[in-house]
């Protein structure tokens, strides 16, 4: 590279690391994707900074972990006020742009969970205005004519064409779009229209929707579009290319909905393989049982094992025409003379569960649910083809895309520079990893229910609330109720995290050492209800 790179950051939602062709996927097909793991450095241990699509998606744009930032819980909001790292490379002479998913405000008609006098405390360094509407992302501001501006800058982006919801069901500029291109737009979309096929899987339903009008193939379009128009040898640029899909609904359309036999699928580790769940999945199948919650779909705990593999062939298509459209966008990037000058990263805000700890969902802290698949792809930068095993963090991205753009922010940022170990990939982090995930409703509410020691708050799921690490093999899990054992897994011996070391009497110094150093890193980022956690059960060993 012979100037400041340009940068393709292309996020899909709700991929786990171990789907893609590259990462050992006995069956997906995933040529593009694998060529930029050729190509560049593909990380093993990639944590999502959070296993909840809003809480994680403003981790990585703000460089924070939830517990500072604020957005814990999908369906609260990004503060406007939060200096995002897209702000600082716009500042910085970038021109920036986002396609597809963005997700930072509640897409729905819901109005957004805030708490106003949290967003100052958590953001001193804010200098933005805030509108104080946030309504940016919902349905009725599509309403409008496609031909009606997005209001920009959105949260350091400049230019946005955004995707709202996932696969057929999907608004925003994409539906504007959908409903004036497309005559007979009505029939083409939703359940109701679904075509006649014979899986029985909850959510999978065969939309109608060709595969040129369906939103992953506009995402692209949109990208392409952006590339072919900038002016070659022109200020830098980072393009936000974000695809709703390989999230649920099943509904990959045309050809890629019988693209994969369910029966080529593994079920690798059914719900009844966990004989003595872990107490967070003891609760939450009980509320599953019991009726105590809706039985909503996505959290379908006891899917049949024919229920896993029909959502995973369905997966796999989806994933499958996410490479394909990643594939010719960066043949426009080629085409357009920067590719030998552009940082290409792929990755996915979050994993998800096929039965690892009883449950089909993303909300716990094991692997299946956390890890996620993280690629960066630089042209004479880095060095090619090769795997990094060392533990890495969703807001390590934004510091090392400042790093690689040789600009420094004003504010602290949680985030590690990873350039160290994309030129030499054997390399070793000076901390271990950490994640911080404190699911409630806004704000500084964690701190006030430790302290008025409100644990029936923690029993329910409006806050589900925990901290894992991850040093060497081990990872350390504390869950932050007051009637609940850490968990403590050596994920070299047991990379299922079948046999909870901490009820053995062996691992007690290891249990003290990991406890130590969680508490620790949790300090270091700003975690301030740290010191009003409950003090671990001590476990039945």
């Amino acid at each position: 590279m012979t100037h400041r790179p340009s940068y393709i950051l292309f996020i899909t939602d709700q991929q786990r690391y171990d789907h893609l062709g590259c990462n050992g996927h006995p069956v997906l097909r995933t040529p593009n994707i694998d060529a930029m793991a050729t190509e560049g450095v593909s990380h093993d241990r990639f944590y999502v900074a959070s296993p909840v699509c809003m809480p994680n998606r403003a981790s990585l744009m703000t460089g924070r972990m939830p517990s500072v930032h604020g957005l814990r819980h999908n369906g609260c909001l990004l503060s406007e006020r939060a200096n995002t790292f897209v702000d600082v490379l716009a500042a910085g002479g970038y021109a920036t742009a986002s396609f597809g998913k963005s997700h930072l405000q509640p897409f729905t008609d819901s109005p957004p969970l805030r708490k106003e006098d949290h967003v100052e405390r958590l953001v001193p360094e804010a200098w933005k205005s805030d509108t104080g509407k946030y309504t940016k992302e919902e349905p009725a501001s599509f309403d409008k004519p496609s031909d009606a501006p997005f209001e920009t800058p959105y949260y350091g982006f400049q230019h946005v064409e955004m995707a709202t919801s996932h696969g057929d069901q999907c608004g925003g500029q994409y539906g504007q779009w959908f409903r004036e291109t497309v005559p007979n737009w009505q029939e083409l979309h939703d359940p109701a229209n679904e075509l006649a096929h014979d899986y029985t899987c909850p959510q999978a339903y065969r939309t109608p929707i060709p595969e040129d009008k369906y939103p992953t193939a506009w995402v692209a379009d949109k990208a392409i579009s952006y590339l072919e128009e900038r002016k070659a040898g022109g200020d830098p640029f980072f393009a936000f290319v974000s695809f709703p899909d390989p999230h649920h609904p099943f509904n990959p359309p045309g050809k890629y909905w019988d693209m994969y036999d369910p029966n080529d699928f593994d079920v690798d580790l059914p719900y009844d393989a966990h004989q003595n769940p872990t107490p967070p999945m003891q609760h939450e199948t009980k509320m599953w049982e019991t009726g105590e919650e809706p039985a909503i779909p996505q959290f379908a705990f006891r899917a049949s094992d024919q229920h896993v593999r029909e959502a995973k062939a369905l997966t796999a298509g989806m994933i499958t025409m996410i490479d394909d459209h990643i594939g010719r966008v960066i043949d426009a990037l080629k085409a357009s003379g920067e590719y030998d000058n552009t940082v290409i990263i792929f990755t996915s805000d979050q994993g998800f569960a096929w039965g690892q700890h009883g449950s089909q969902e993303k909300w716990m802290p094991y692997d299946a649910n956390i890890c996620a698949p993280l690629i960066f792809s630089a042209p004479g930068l880095i060095k090619p083809g090769t795997v990094c095993k060392e533990a890495v963090n969703g807001v390590d991205i934004t510091s090392t895309i400042h790093s690689l753009a040789g600009i420094e922010p004003e504010w602290k940022m949680h985030g590690r520079d990873l350039m160290g170990l994309l030129t030499s990939p054997d390399g070793k982090l000076k901390e271990p990893m950490l994640m911080i995930n404190t699911i409630y409703k806004y704000g500084d509410r964690v701190v006030e229910a430790l302290k008025a020691k409100d644990y029936d708050a923690f029993k329910r799921r409006d806050l589900y609330a925990w901290m894992m690490m991850r040093d060497g093999k081990y990872k350390y899990i504390r869950h932050f109720k007051d009637d609940v054992i850490e968990e403590l897994y050596d994920l070299e011996k047991d990379p299922d995290e079948l046999n909870n070391l901490a009820v053995n009497a062996g691992y007690a110094d290891k249990l003290i050492e990991l406890r130590g150093k969680a508490v620790e890193e949790f300090r270091n980022k700003d975690g301030d209800f740290v010191d009003h956690l409950p003090e671990p059960k001590e476990a039945s060993r």
